[in-house]
């Protein structure tokens, strides 16, 4: 696999792409449909070094993941824009990861329930009273309903990470325009 070509901007410490991951909310997964690209943004977990995300059984992206489990994942956010007195020196503030591996459906209720629990503490922390129960998770992922919930896993083998730290007195703030 390539490694980062501009070194200045690598981002090495795993502590910081940990971090960075675990706060992210939208990610993209990259996958392969046959010759052409498949890319779908989603909700998403990084928990223990792997990428979980869920959704219905159904449609193409899991049906591309099924003849092909290699994916790619990315996750990307854009800080704001760093100015310069020099434009071309005028820049943005950033953090970006990119992990390749396989997809794989999980079928273990027990990781599955912990997965979606976990889903929960990132995006509405605080809002249920009680944990998820494994009862609930498996009504969900039978077949009686049209579209069962199907969490999956990335398991990674290779990361990247990038970044242009926030320069907190560069950053541009819009001005307002008066029109007279």
């Amino acid at each position: 696999m390539d490694s980062v070509r501009y070194k200045i901007r690598e981002v090495l410490d795993k502590d910081i792409i940990d971090a960075f991951l675990r706060k992210a909310r939208i990610g993209n997964l990259g996958m392969v449909d046959g010759k052409l690209p498949y890319v779908v943004p989603l909700n998403f977990v990084w928990v223990n070094g792997k990428i979980y995300f869920h959704g219905a059984s159904g449609g193409r992206r899991n049906q591309v993941m099924s003849e092909n489990n290699e994916v790619c994942f990315t996750v990307c956010e854009e800080y704001g824009t760093i100015t310069d007195p020099v434009p071309a020196k005028t820049d943005t503030a950033y953090m970006s990861v990119i992990i390749f591996g396989k997809s794989e459906p999980i079928n273990d209720l027990d990781e599955a329930t912990y997965m979606l629990q976990e889903m929960f503490l990132k995006y509405v922390p605080g809002y249920y009273d009680r944990p998820l129960s494994k009862q609930h998770v498996d009504k969900y992922r039978s077949s009686i309903f049209n579209s069962p919930v199907q969490v999956y896993r990335v398991d990674p083998y290779h990361i990247t990470a990038k970044g242009n730290p926030i320069e907190v007195e560069k950053m541009y703030k819009e001005k307002k325009q008066v029109n007279e």
